[in-house]
């Protein structure tokens, strides 16, 4: 008497007489998966990896399967995208860029503001409630010539150093804090940034990555302590983006620079310091407080400008 045809599960027209050796489903060549003994079908393979918790750093960021840092590069794109766009259009400059209080005429945008405007005159800025300038102006840089805001000439350079610093930092921050916390860390730091020139130098427009760049640069020295690493290079590193921030008050907003490292730090200790049981609530309820802050502080000051 002959053994009956057995065929894969899968495969109907493909006889086998091999079994995934955890459900006995019979499984041909293009099915087996190797096992620790024998093979595994691609449902029980699949119903394992569900079953495995997925590794995460100290942070709670899922470790990446891949190394590349797609945030990040994301980031870099859509700066240099809103760059290329100023090449073409360099009135989106002042339409966008994070200006607290002006006034804007026939004659272009005049950075002086008086309490309830001027004849013929449109107050504008988040004094005015144009509060997507307070993201959108981290996303802008000065143009070629660095004319439209009446700063030093600076040119290419502002975005080619923002990059470069957005690349480098940007990689290391994103492996360890997982993409939705690092880009969560990415914004607040950009509009703490915005808030902190807001409420200082309300009558200046800001533009720029850097609120957000110094933001990663505290993020980078707390994940380093966190991690008990060797701190001499981080603080020497540290010590020249304080030494950049002096010296780019001259020609630069150093409350940008000051509120985006000054919010980057805050975020990233409550991501480092929040309890493992309730990681991912904590964390979440940290960033949703401070945000809530920052927004308080925008409405008080428009009040008092307005006022």
């Amino acid at each position: 008497m002959e053994a009956a045809v057995t065929t894969c599960y899968r495969h109907p027209s493909y006889e086998t007489y091999v079994s995934c050796t955890r459900c006995e489903r019979f499984i041909c060549p293009d099915c087996m998966r190797e096992a620790a003994v024998g093979h595994h079908c691609v449902e029980c393979v699949k119903e394992g990896r569900r079953s495995i918790r997925a590794a995460r750093t100290v942070f709670g960021g899922a470790v990446p399967r891949s190394a590349v840092p797609v945030v990040t590069y994301v980031l870099m794109g859509l700066n240099i995208l809103a760059y290329l766009a100023e090449l073409v259009r360099p009135g989106i400059v002042d339409r966008f860029a994070m200006t607290g209080a002006g006034l804007a005429g026939p004659d272009g945008v005049q950075y002086v503001y008086e309490n309830g405007g001027v004849p013929g005159f449109d107050v504008i800025g988040v004094v005015d409630g144009e509060w997507y300038r307070l993201l959108t102006g981290a996303f802008l840089h000065l143009p070629p010539d660095g004319s439209s805001l009446g700063s030093v000439p600076f040119g290419v350079l502002h975005i080619v150093f923002n990059m470069y610093a957005l690349w480098n930092l940007g990689r290391v921050v994103e492996e360890q804090l997982g993409r939705v916390r690092y880009l969560a860390l990415y914004l607040l730091s950009a509009l703490g940034g915005s808030v902190l020139a807001y409420l200082i130098a309300p009558l200046d427009s800001v533009v720029g990555a850097s609120g957000a760049v110094f933001g990663l640069a505290a993020s980078f020295y707390v994940i380093n302590r966190r991690l008990g690493r060797d701190m001499q290079a981080v603080n020497r590193f540290m010590a020249g983006f304080l030494v950049w921030m002096l010296i780019s008050a001259a020609f630069a907003s150093w409350q940008a620079h000051l509120g985006g490292l000054l919010t980057g730090a805050v975020v990233t200790v409550v991501y480092a310091y929040a309890p493992a049981q309730r990681r991912a609530p904590v964390q979440a309820a940290g960033c949703v407080v401070l945000l809530a802050v920052l927004v308080l502080l925008v409405v008080l000051k428009s009040s008092a400008l307005t006022g």
